[in-house]
């Protein structure tokens, strides 16, 4: 079994311009796209990384086509919304009327959250590539479906949670 392949994701993360035009190319490009992003972006469809710079931009490096097109401050609104998914899915659990209800809730939760911490991380730079998609966010019908569904049972916990 060949795993060379998780050598070059490691020296990569810890050096991208070591080989530029090869592994390096997707995560030099993911911070080029962050950083033209500037503090309100270009707008909405005005990505030029999109095109020809950072392969398949619509999955997992989908964050930095919108660190590009919406700026710092539509990230920090992406981060915050993602927060707050997160919070309410922990308050869903805490008051689930019964033990498998709160830990649904918790493992759905943990679900959304721990995929969009690590595929922020990803894209910038922070974490070794994983090829974890951005959820609610990055192509993919079958990912959208499983999370939505996902999303409903949480809020069906919700629904029949204890009042405080």
């Amino acid at each position: 079994m060949n795993g060379g392949f998780r050598l070059a994701r490691i020296t990569t993360f810890l050096d991208p311009w070591s080989d530029a035009k090869g592994d390096g190319w997707q995560i030099i490009q993911s911070l080029y796209a962050i950083g033209s992003g500037g503090l309100f972006g270009a707008g909405l469809g005005e990505s030029k990384q999109k095109f020809l710079y950072i392969p398949e931009p619509h999955n997992d490096f989908i964050f930095a086509v919108l660190a590009e097109e919406l700026g710092f401050i539509g990230c920090i609104v992406v981060i915050v919304l993602f927060a707050i998914l997160i919070w309410r899915g922990l308050l869903i659990a805490i008051r689930a009327k019964d033990m498998f209800g709160s830990l649904v809730a918790v493992g759905i939760t943990s679900l959304v959250g721990l995929q969009a911490i690590m595929n922020i991380a990803v894209v910038t730079a922070s974490m070794p590539n994983t090829g974890i998609p951005l959820p609610f966010f990055s192509y993919g019908v079958t990912a959208l479906v499983i999370l939505l569904c996902s999303m409903g049972i949480l809020l069906n916990i919700s629904r029949t949670a204890e009042k405080v």
